[in-house]
């Protein structure tokens, strides 16, 4: 039989897995191309990126005309904010803080390099709170002691400093807590809550070992763990967990409780992971400044609070809370020095309520409060953290 002609000016389309079908139509990309495709994709970065830190110079000298500072933590929890709410993955959200924290600290340097003040030395759980804050391209000013970064921002020796305000495990910072009543006009502009994951470091194994170094808080929240698996070596309290890690890398048997980044850094084995007692161990940090913070609409505000020794004061100083629908979320007691042994040491209360101070309803609250206390300090408002991995 003869085969029917297709019409004129027509073209039977050949069936599938003929020979006359384009020997590429299924190929699957290569190794080759997906590669030159992320290569053009990293030159637009680039540019793109190079046009965002052009402008964000200029946004520099605008500030500068201004004088308006250069760091905002309410301005960078909206840029964040945009930005993970624009992202569709597949970038994991925490990728993409980390890009963008860079991507803002370096931005920040071509305007001005900040200096922050923070306990020492390199790789101590505050430092690595600052760089969670401020990104890399900050000079780190690391100290000796809490003390010492609230003298460094007081004195204007920095522009921000980072202390520890509170442990889930072992509750307040007293160092801390105890500079806010001596440099009540320094305060908080932000807070980095850090989840802490205790390492033990060190140069020889376990059974060698005669002494473990660490800061007094650390050793606290490993305390189990230690005297479980560490009974031999002596607990010796130093200043900090970096200067712990300094300590075990000079001597051949001595561990340290400190961070992964401080094993890295100083050269040592990590030996044990996560051995801190509590899973859901947090350390809340300050950031410190001499300037308060804008308002974000997600903030909280720390106050002071000095009462009268009186019975309920603190029922009557907080009641005002409740009756204007203003939530309080944290509450520390602080002995205050009477300067005679003799005396019942007064007390000073350290509160967070939610809201900024300039929301009304945040500042009527505040006045009612401030009437029935003897002294009423607002250490600052700030915007509220998400919790984050050291």
């Amino acid at each position: 039989m003869a085969r029917k002609s297709s019409p004129p000016g027509r073209t039977v389309p050949p069936a599938k897995g003929s020979a006359a079908e384009p020997a590429d139509a299924k190929k699957a990309p290569t190794l080759a191309s997906l590669r030159g495709e992320i290569d053009r994709i990293d030159k637009e970065l680039v540019t793109i990126l190079n046009r965002r830190a052009s402008i964000a110079t200029q946004i520099g000298q605008v500030k500068n005309t201004n004088g308006l500072e250069i760091w905002s933590a309410a301005r960078e929890e909206e840029v964040l904010a945009k930005v993970l709410g624009a992202s569709q993955g597949p970038l994991p959200q925490d990728t993409l803080r980390l890009i963008f924290r860079e991507l803002m600290s370096g931005t920040r340097a071509l305007q001005r390099t900040l200096r922050v003040a923070c306990l020492g030395p390199k790789y101590s759980y505050s430092y690595l709170a600052a760089v969670a804050k401020f990104g890399e391209a900050v000079e780190h000013v690391t100290v000796g002691s809490i003390a010492a970064v609230f003298e460094e921002v007081n004195r204007r020796h920095v522009q921000f400093g980072i202390v520890p305000l509170e442990n889930s495990t072992d509750g307040r910072i007293a160092d801390t807590l105890d500079m806010f009543t001596k440099l009540p006009n320094v305060k908080i502009r932000a807070e980095v809550r850090l989840r802490i994951h205790h390492c033990l470091l060190g140069r020889c194994e376990w059974s060698q070992m005669r002494r473990v170094y660490s800061k007094s808080q650390a050793l606290s929240q490993c305390r189990n763990w230690l005297g479980k698996n560490l009974p031999q070596a002596a607990k010796v309290e130093v200043v900090s967990t970096a200067a712990a890690a300094e300590l075990a890398q000079r001597e051949e048997y001595a561990g340290a409780v400190a961070s992964k980044p401080a094993a890295q850094a100083y050269r040592l084995n990590v030996l044990a992971e996560n051995i801190e007692d509590q899973a859901n161990n947090l350390t809340r940090f300050a950031v410190i400044a001499e300037t308060p913070e804008a308002r974000t609409g997600r903030d909280k505000t720390t106050l002071m609070a000095r009462l009268p020794n009186e019975v309920g004061s603190l029922a009557k100083s907080i009641a005002p809370l409740e009756k204007l629908g203003v939530n309080m979320t944290w509450i520390e007691s602080f002995p205050m020095p009477t300067g005679s042994g003799d005396k019942d040491p007064a007390y000073l209360f350290f509160l967070d309520i939610e809201g900024h101070v300039t929301d009304p309803q945040v500042q009527k609250a505040i006045e009612a409060v401030r009437k029935r206390c003897e002294r009423l300090d607002v250490l600052g408002s700030y915007p509220r953290s998400e919790i984050i991995e050291s």
